[in-house]
């Protein structure tokens, strides 16, 4: 049924604007995981259970993909009881999904539309037959800008829906917000997985190892989990006389993409310090030199995939099985190990710093929804940190990790880098 039809008495007579109580309030988690999902769906059901027992949530199953196919579930009593359980868990409980809402080649492909369908409508056309006043979308920038264009779209057909974003991504690049989701929980854990790792360096002599990060265009998880595994050496004590130095287990090299990387030079310096210590250990964003590999490997004819939002696919690419090949003959070494731990964090549950940043978050994200106003939460860089409901239109993606920040560029000088 055309959505001008289901209009004609519409579930939701709100206007913009309102304050009134809220009858229906679905979630929706999507994109990759990050270490705050699970805990931001539960502090929603808890705060809106607070502010309003008599408020129906329900759940779109695997974020798009459940909108589009109409799969969804009510969050029941003892779901209600029971929802402070999800700060223990990492994932979603409610399921994620990659769709992206304006490629409709690849929904037509995945039969989530029919053939001559526009997703936009068939999504907005679910939310008016669910009866939704409020939508709560926990992702990026795609997830949340993709929400306000179907708010937008219902708007114009006179059905209000007030959509109120959380900002999930382990990279920590969303503009204008200062600390994404998820983010503190990755690093710490990309921290830990690093102090296992390079354990290994004493496996073999003259052992490369290179720890493969997240990070497609930003830096700051590779930077900020390097900072952090380098304050849990300084809490270690070593027995140098046995073997158990500190230089074995030291970071030598940290890449991001927003720095520039002169392969030879690095070699050059890298292999000073193999030539020294014995081994030499690396922090490599996913991100760092992309272009650099996609352009070789289109050179010499071979096909380079892209998913559906038209980003590279960095897991066939490969990104640190091309630098540690590129090194491992310059700097000699006798083995390699590449190791991601990009799934190992971003799924984990939320530590501390995230449990206080979410909590914060969502009691606006629900103050937002109740008041009728649409945006993004987050710590407003460009107004003075100030936590906000922040306009969609401001909202996008790809903010790059500043390198000249004191911290990093005291990490860089400490290994010898700079």
């Amino acid at each position: 049924m055309p959505l001008k039809n289901r209009l004609e008495n519409p579930k939701n007579t709100r206007k913009k604007g309102d304050t009134v109580s809220l009858k229906r309030v679905a979630l929706l988690t999507a994109g990759g995981f990050a270490p705050c999902l699970s805990t931001a769906v539960g502090m929603l059901i808890e705060r809106y259970t607070e502010s309003d027992p008599n408020v129906e949530i329900i759940a779109y199953e695997h974020g798009y993909h459940g909108l589009l196919t109409g799969k969804y579930f009510v969050i029941d009593a003892e779901a209600r009881a029971h929802a402070v359980r999800l700060q223990n868990y990492g994932g979603s409980p409610i399921g994620n999904s990659r769709v992206k809402l304006t490629n409709t080649a690849d929904l037509v492909k995945r039969g989530l539309i029919k053939e001559g369908e526009d997703a936009l409508q068939v999504a907005a056309n679910r939310l008016v037959k669910d009866g939704v006043d409020v939508l709560h979308t926990i992702g990026g920038d795609d997830t949340n800008t993709t929400a306000a264009d179907l708010a937008a779209y219902l708007e114009t057909n006179n059905y209000h829906l007030t959509v109120v974003g959380l900002p999930k991504t382990i990279d920590n690049d969303v503009v204008p917000i200062r600390q994404s989701l998820g983010a503190y929980t990755a690093a710490e854990n990309t921290a830990l997985y690093a102090s296992h790792i390079i354990s290994e360096s004493r496996v073999s002599p003259r052992m490369l190892i290179v720890h493969e990060v997240m990070g497609r265009n930003c830096g700051w998880l590779t930077a900020y989990s390097a900072k952090l595994y380098r304050e849990w050496l300084d809490q270690q004590q070593f027995v140098p006389s046995v073997g158990l130095d500190r230089s074995h287990w030291e970071i030598h090299g940290v890449y991001v993409p927003e720095m520039k990387m002169d392969i030879k030079a690095e070699a050059k310096r890298l292999k000073e310090i193999m030539n020294r210590v014995g081994n030499v250990n690396i922090f490599l964003s996913e991100g760092a030199g992309v272009m650099d590999i996609v352009a070789e490997m289109e050179a010499a004819g071979q096909t380079v995939n892209r998913d559906a939002f038209g980003h590279v696919r960095l897991d066939e690419i490969n990104p640190g099985q091309y630098f540690a090949k590129h090194f491992a003959t310059d700097l000699q070494a006798e083995k390699v190990l590449v190791q991601k731990s990009g799934y190992f964090a971003r799924s984990a549950p939320s530590n501390q710093q995230d449990l206080l940043l979410i909590k914060g978050m969502v009691d606006l994200a629900v103050q937002s929804a109740f008041a009728g106003k649409s945006g993004v939460i987050g710590h407003d860089e460009e107004n003075h940190d100030v936590l906000s409901c922040i306009d969609f239109k401001r909202i996008k993606g790809g903010k790059p990790f500043d390198v000249t920040t004191p911290w990093f560029q005291t990490l860089l000088s400490e290994i010898g880098q700079i």
